[in-house]
């Protein structure tokens, strides 16, 4: 009889700290351990632009930093009804699970469930192996997985507000890079369309009119070009 093919083995956040140098002290009654985790957040790279050969690209945590900020400036009509301050919370902590789930996007043969059981995996740890035992600040480990778990559900006006915040982050990033590299990122153009408040929709026409007027210009420079060629 032929040898069974042998499945991989599950992921876990134990198997990618079991791979780290120097992976963070368990159990600590110090939140540095917590700190040293975070830096693997402004050394991972967004992968969604790999793909277009930006590979010094942003990283995780600069997407979340100008998210943050942007919650900040949510227009009146929205901030009366939110909590901004948690909001802002959110923002920072919604890919905390990246840190050691990496970057995982539609493209990577990785089931939606799949990426959903290691982030929500990595978030426990950072609770309970890494905040349980450190005194409580503005934000201690139940906190943050109430919020991130909120994120998840997106039945909140907060949890939909940072999830339209999070792709018109995107759609920045996207017109920023089209800029800089005089390339066509129109793949991510799709994210304009599932932005669901009104007022988040207001400020991603604002930048498609950016991008419009960017190849607009582009097109009418290649025109010149070539009949003076």
């Amino acid at each position: 009889m032929g040898s069974q093919p042998t499945s991989e083995p599950l992921w876990t956040p134990q198997s990618v700290l079991s791979t780290l140098p120097n992976p963070p002290n368990e159990n600590s009654t110090s939140p540095v351990p917590f700190f040293h985790l975070l830096e693997r957040l402004k050394t991972t790279k967004r992968e969604g632009w790999r793909r277009f050969d930006i590979n010094q690209g942003e990283s995780i945590s600069d997407h979340m930093y100008r998210m943050s900020v942007m919650t900040m400036l949510a227009p009146p009509s929205l901030a009366a009804r939110l909590n901004l301050l948690h909001c802002m919370k959110m923002a920072l902590i919604h890919d905390m699970a990246e840190s050691l789930v990496g970057d995982i996007t539609p493209v990577d043969p990785i089931k939606k469930t799949e990426k959903a059981r290691r982030e929500a995996a990595v978030m426990d740890y950072i609770s309970n192996s890494l905040l349980r035992g450190v005194p409580r600040g503005i934000l201690a480990g139940d906190d943050i997985l109430t919020v991130f778990n909120e994120y998840e559900a997106n039945e909140t006006l907060e949890a939909q507000f940072v999830h339209d915040v999070d792709k018109m982050e995107l759609l920045l990033q996207m017109v920023e890079y089209e800029r800089s590299y005089e390339i066509d990122l129109a793949e991510f153009l799709g994210v304009a369309k599932r932005i669901q408040l009104p007022e988040i929709q207001e400020w991603a026409a604002t930048v498609l009119q950016e991008r419009e007027a960017l190849w607009k210009t582009r097109q009418e420079q290649q025109t010149v070009k070539e009949s003076t060629s």
